[in-house]
Protein backbone atom coordinates (compact mmCIF):
# COMPACT_ATOMS: atom_id res chain seq x y z
CA UNK A 1 0.00 0.00 0.00
CA UNK A 2 2.11 2.98 1.30
CA UNK A 3 4.58 1.40 3.25
CA UNK A 4 5.58 2.04 6.49
CA UNK A 5 7.57 5.59 7.35
CA UNK A 6 11.41 5.97 7.51
CA UNK A 7 13.64 7.61 9.14
CA UNK A 8 12.92 11.78 8.96
CA UNK A 9 9.40 11.25 8.54
CA UNK A 10 8.83 9.98 5.01
CA UNK A 11 7.22 6.65 3.73
CA UNK A 12 8.08 4.91 1.15
CA UNK A 13 6.98 2.28 -1.59
CA UNK A 14 3.97 4.02 -2.87
CA UNK A 15 3.09 6.05 -6.24
CA UNK A 16 2.60 8.39 -4.22
CA UNK A 17 5.58 8.20 -1.91
CA UNK A 18 7.54 8.14 -4.80
CA UNK A 19 6.44 11.14 -6.51
CA UNK A 20 7.30 13.09 -3.33
CA UNK A 21 10.74 12.05 -3.54
CA UNK A 22 11.30 13.03 -7.05
CA UNK A 23 10.22 16.50 -6.18
CA UNK A 24 12.32 16.49 -3.67
CA UNK A 25 15.33 15.52 -5.55
CA UNK A 26 14.53 18.25 -8.18
CA UNK A 27 15.89 20.97 -5.58
CA UNK A 28 15.26 24.74 -5.07
CA UNK A 29 14.61 25.78 -8.41
CA UNK A 30 14.06 23.25 -9.74
CA UNK A 31 15.52 22.81 -13.45
CA UNK A 32 12.74 24.20 -16.31
CA UNK A 33 12.15 20.30 -17.34
CA UNK A 34 10.91 19.39 -13.88
CA UNK A 35 8.70 22.48 -13.69
CA UNK A 36 7.26 22.39 -16.81
CA UNK A 37 6.43 18.83 -16.02
CA UNK A 38 5.15 19.50 -12.15
CA UNK A 39 2.87 23.15 -13.76
CA UNK A 40 1.68 20.74 -17.02
CA UNK A 41 0.54 17.67 -13.73
CA UNK A 42 -1.15 20.14 -11.93
CA UNK A 43 -2.98 21.91 -15.43
CA UNK A 44 -4.26 18.27 -16.13
CA UNK A 45 -5.40 17.95 -12.30
CA UNK A 46 -7.27 21.38 -12.24
CA UNK A 47 -8.70 20.60 -16.02
CA UNK A 48 -10.35 17.28 -14.46
CA UNK A 49 -11.41 18.92 -11.28
CA UNK A 50 -12.97 21.20 -12.57
CA UNK A 51 -14.82 18.43 -15.18
CA UNK A 52 -16.07 16.83 -12.24
CA UNK A 53 -17.43 19.85 -9.92
CA UNK A 54 -18.71 22.21 -12.79
CA UNK A 55 -21.47 19.77 -12.16
CA UNK A 56 -22.46 20.80 -8.94
CA UNK A 57 -23.80 24.13 -7.72
CA UNK A 58 -20.96 26.06 -6.24
CA UNK A 59 -23.29 27.33 -3.57
CA UNK A 60 -23.59 23.89 -2.32
CA UNK A 61 -20.30 23.21 -2.00
CA UNK A 62 -18.85 23.47 1.77
CA UNK A 63 -14.81 23.35 2.06
CA UNK A 64 -13.64 21.95 5.84
CA UNK A 65 -10.05 23.02 6.50
CA UNK A 66 -8.59 21.53 9.93
CA UNK A 67 -5.12 19.68 11.37
CA UNK A 68 -3.58 16.90 10.14
CA UNK A 69 -2.43 15.47 13.55
CA UNK A 70 -5.95 14.76 14.73
CA UNK A 71 -5.95 11.26 15.94
CA UNK A 72 -8.29 8.73 15.51
CA UNK A 73 -10.21 7.60 18.34
CA UNK A 74 -10.24 11.13 19.54
CA UNK A 75 -13.19 13.48 20.53
CA UNK A 76 -11.91 15.86 18.04
CA UNK A 77 -11.94 13.48 15.36
CA UNK A 78 -15.61 12.38 15.92
CA UNK A 79 -16.74 15.66 15.70
CA UNK A 80 -14.72 16.17 12.52
CA UNK A 81 -16.64 12.87 11.29
CA UNK A 82 -20.36 14.13 12.62
CA UNK A 83 -19.39 17.66 10.39
CA UNK A 84 -18.79 15.56 7.41
CA UNK A 85 -21.84 13.31 7.73
CA UNK A 86 -24.07 16.32 8.42
CA UNK A 87 -23.13 18.48 5.80
CA UNK A 88 -23.39 15.85 3.37
CA UNK A 89 -26.64 14.45 4.38
CA UNK A 90 -28.19 18.10 4.20
CA UNK A 91 -27.23 18.06 0.30
CA UNK A 92 -23.76 19.78 0.63
CA UNK A 93 -20.72 18.79 -1.44
CA UNK A 94 -17.41 18.25 1.23
CA UNK A 95 -14.35 19.34 -0.21
CA UNK A 96 -11.46 19.09 2.39
CA UNK A 97 -7.56 19.56 1.68
CA UNK A 98 -7.45 15.42 1.48
CA UNK A 99 -4.79 14.96 4.48
CA UNK A 100 -4.93 13.12 7.38
CA UNK A 101 -6.66 13.89 10.48
CA UNK A 102 -9.65 16.11 10.67
CA UNK A 103 -9.79 16.31 6.43
CA UNK A 104 -9.53 12.65 6.92
CA UNK A 105 -12.67 11.97 9.78
CA UNK A 106 -14.37 14.60 7.07
CA UNK A 107 -14.70 12.84 4.51
CA UNK A 108 -15.09 9.89 6.04
CA UNK A 109 -18.52 11.76 8.00
CA UNK A 110 -19.26 12.24 3.92
CA UNK A 111 -18.94 8.37 2.66
CA UNK A 112 -20.70 7.84 5.69
CA UNK A 113 -24.08 9.68 4.87
CA UNK A 114 -25.75 6.60 3.10
CA UNK A 115 -25.23 4.73 6.17
CA UNK A 116 -25.33 7.29 9.62
CA UNK A 117 -26.14 4.40 11.95
CA UNK A 118 -23.16 2.56 10.97
CA UNK A 119 -20.80 5.84 11.56
CA UNK A 120 -20.29 4.96 15.70
CA UNK A 121 -18.65 1.22 14.51
CA UNK A 122 -16.68 2.61 11.61
CA UNK A 123 -14.99 5.08 14.12
CA UNK A 124 -14.08 2.71 16.57
CA UNK A 125 -12.74 0.39 14.16
CA UNK A 126 -10.14 3.08 12.99
CA UNK A 127 -9.66 4.06 16.05
CA UNK A 128 -7.06 0.32 16.25
CA UNK A 129 -4.75 2.43 14.11
CA UNK A 130 -4.86 6.01 15.26
CA UNK A 131 -2.29 7.96 13.01
CA UNK A 132 -0.18 7.01 10.13
CA UNK A 133 2.93 6.86 12.30
CA UNK A 134 4.60 4.96 12.21
CA UNK A 135 2.94 2.83 9.74
CA UNK A 136 1.29 4.12 7.06
CA UNK A 137 0.44 0.75 5.64
CA UNK A 138 -1.82 -0.04 8.72
CA UNK A 139 -3.45 3.14 9.09
CA UNK A 140 -4.10 2.74 4.91
CA UNK A 141 -4.81 -0.46 5.11
CA UNK A 142 -7.95 -0.37 7.62
CA UNK A 143 -9.27 2.74 5.87
CA UNK A 144 -9.52 0.97 2.95
CA UNK A 145 -11.24 -1.69 4.29
CA UNK A 146 -14.00 0.54 5.56
CA UNK A 147 -14.23 1.74 1.68
CA UNK A 148 -14.93 -1.72 0.81
CA UNK A 149 -17.94 -1.83 3.01
CA UNK A 150 -18.66 1.83 2.09
CA UNK A 151 -17.79 2.19 -1.81
CA UNK A 152 -19.98 5.28 -2.36
CA UNK A 153 -19.82 8.70 -1.24
CA UNK A 154 -16.72 11.43 0.42
CA UNK A 155 -16.50 14.22 -1.15
CA UNK A 156 -13.43 15.43 -2.73
CA UNK A 157 -10.00 15.76 -1.18
CA UNK A 158 -7.33 18.12 -2.34
CA UNK A 159 -4.29 17.43 -0.79
CA UNK A 160 -0.11 18.66 -2.37
CA UNK A 161 2.92 16.99 -2.07
CA UNK A 162 3.99 20.29 -0.15
CA UNK A 163 3.13 18.38 2.92
CA UNK A 164 4.59 14.99 1.53
CA UNK A 165 4.73 13.56 4.13
CA UNK A 166 1.19 13.31 4.94
CA UNK A 167 -0.47 10.36 2.72
CA UNK A 168 -4.04 11.51 1.29
CA UNK A 169 -6.75 10.15 3.21
CA UNK A 170 -8.45 7.14 1.02
CA UNK A 171 -12.45 8.57 2.63
CA UNK A 172 -12.60 11.06 -0.31
CA UNK A 173 -14.33 9.84 -3.46
CA UNK A 174 -12.09 11.92 -5.70
CA UNK A 175 -8.55 12.92 -5.13
CA UNK A 176 -6.72 15.86 -6.92
CA UNK A 177 -3.51 16.06 -5.65
CA UNK A 178 -1.15 19.25 -6.81
CA UNK A 179 2.29 19.88 -6.49
CA UNK A 180 1.61 23.46 -5.99
CA UNK A 181 0.01 24.47 -2.83
CA UNK A 182 -0.42 27.72 -3.72
CA UNK A 183 -2.28 26.33 -6.49
CA UNK A 184 -3.75 24.36 -4.94
CA UNK A 185 -5.25 26.33 -2.13
CA UNK A 186 -6.47 28.58 -4.17
CA UNK A 187 -8.32 26.13 -6.59
CA UNK A 188 -9.78 24.47 -3.17
CA UNK A 189 -10.88 27.87 -1.83
CA UNK A 190 -12.82 28.67 -5.59
CA UNK A 191 -14.63 25.96 -5.12
CA UNK A 192 -16.54 26.72 -1.70
CA UNK A 193 -19.34 28.48 -2.93
CA UNK A 194 -21.23 27.58 -0.25
CA UNK A 195 -18.55 28.67 2.51
CA UNK A 196 -15.90 27.51 4.81
CA UNK A 197 -15.47 26.13 8.03
CA UNK A 198 -12.07 25.96 10.18
CA UNK A 199 -11.29 23.63 12.31
CA UNK A 200 -8.59 23.41 14.76
CA UNK A 201 -5.43 23.21 13.08
CA UNK A 202 -1.71 24.58 12.64
CA UNK A 203 0.03 26.80 9.99
CA UNK A 204 -1.22 25.58 7.17
CA UNK A 205 -4.66 26.02 8.47
CA UNK A 206 -4.47 29.26 9.36
CA UNK A 207 -2.79 30.03 5.70
CA UNK A 208 -5.91 28.75 5.02
CA UNK A 209 -7.89 31.06 6.60
CA UNK A 210 -5.86 34.62 5.19
CA UNK A 211 -5.62 33.10 1.65
CA UNK A 212 -9.65 33.07 1.57
CA UNK A 213 -10.05 36.54 3.85
CA UNK A 214 -7.64 38.26 1.45
CA UNK A 215 -9.76 38.50 -1.39
CA UNK A 216 -12.54 38.66 0.99
CA UNK A 217 -11.21 41.84 1.93
CA UNK A 218 -10.31 43.78 -1.00
CA UNK A 219 -14.32 42.52 -2.41
CA UNK A 220 -15.93 45.11 -4.65
CA UNK A 221 -18.97 46.79 -2.54
CA UNK A 222 -21.87 43.99 -2.82
CA UNK A 223 -19.62 41.49 -3.58
CA UNK A 224 -21.15 38.20 -2.28
CA UNK A 225 -18.99 36.90 -0.07
CA UNK A 226 -19.39 33.27 0.79
CA UNK A 227 -19.03 32.47 4.90
CA UNK A 228 -15.82 31.69 6.43
CA UNK A 229 -16.41 30.19 10.05
CA UNK A 230 -13.84 29.42 12.63
CA UNK A 231 -15.12 26.42 14.65
CA UNK A 232 -13.58 25.92 18.43
CA UNK A 233 -13.99 29.88 19.82
CA UNK A 234 -11.59 29.45 22.89
CA UNK A 235 -8.82 27.79 20.31
CA UNK A 236 -9.18 30.87 17.53
CA UNK A 237 -9.08 33.05 20.33
CA UNK A 238 -6.72 32.23 22.98
CA UNK A 239 -4.51 29.63 21.26
CA UNK A 240 -4.17 30.31 17.82
CA UNK A 241 -5.51 34.14 17.85
CA UNK A 242 -6.63 34.23 14.23
CA UNK A 243 -10.48 35.66 15.32
CA UNK A 244 -9.63 39.37 16.76
CA UNK A 245 -6.58 39.79 13.49
CA UNK A 246 -10.07 39.26 11.26
CA UNK A 247 -12.25 41.15 13.42
CA UNK A 248 -9.77 44.05 12.98
CA UNK A 249 -9.05 43.41 9.63
CA UNK A 250 -12.81 43.44 8.74
CA UNK A 251 -13.96 46.43 10.61
CA UNK A 252 -15.86 48.61 8.07
CA UNK A 253 -15.46 46.20 5.23
CA UNK A 254 -18.48 43.82 3.61
CA UNK A 255 -16.41 41.00 4.81
CA UNK A 256 -17.91 42.06 8.31
CA UNK A 257 -21.28 39.93 7.83
CA UNK A 258 -19.34 36.80 6.37
CA UNK A 259 -16.77 35.99 9.23
CA UNK A 260 -18.53 33.80 12.13
CA UNK A 261 -16.73 32.52 15.17
CA UNK A 262 -18.66 29.57 16.54
CA UNK A 263 -18.48 27.23 19.66
CA UNK A 264 -19.27 23.50 17.65
CA UNK A 265 -19.43 21.89 14.45
CA UNK A 266 -23.19 22.61 15.16
CA UNK A 267 -22.80 25.81 15.50
CA UNK A 268 -21.36 26.17 12.06
CA UNK A 269 -23.97 24.44 11.04
CA UNK A 270 -26.24 27.14 12.23
CA UNK A 271 -24.22 29.87 9.85
CA UNK A 272 -24.55 27.92 7.04
CA UNK A 273 -28.39 27.66 7.81
CA UNK A 274 -28.76 24.01 7.31
CA UNK A 275 -32.22 22.32 8.20
CA UNK A 276 -32.32 21.48 12.44
CA UNK A 277 -32.76 17.97 11.75
CA UNK A 278 -29.07 17.47 10.49
CA UNK A 279 -27.69 19.72 13.04
CA UNK A 280 -28.69 17.96 16.12
CA UNK A 281 -26.19 18.19 18.89
CA UNK A 282 -25.74 15.07 20.56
Amino acid sequence: LYGDVAGGGAYTDSPDARSNAWRLAQGTPPDVAATLAMSLHDHSIGDALMDAVDRIDRAHVVGVMGGHDVARGSRTYEDAAKLGLALTRAGMTVVTGGGPGAMEAVNLGARMAAAPDELEDVLATLAAVPTFLPSVDAWARVALEVCERYPEGGGYGIPTWFYGHEPPNVFARRIAKYFSNALREDTLLQLCGGGVLYLPGAAGTVQEIFQAATPAYYAPEGTRIPPLVLVGRDYWTEILPAWPLLTALSAGRGMATAIHCVDTWADALDVLALPPSVTARE
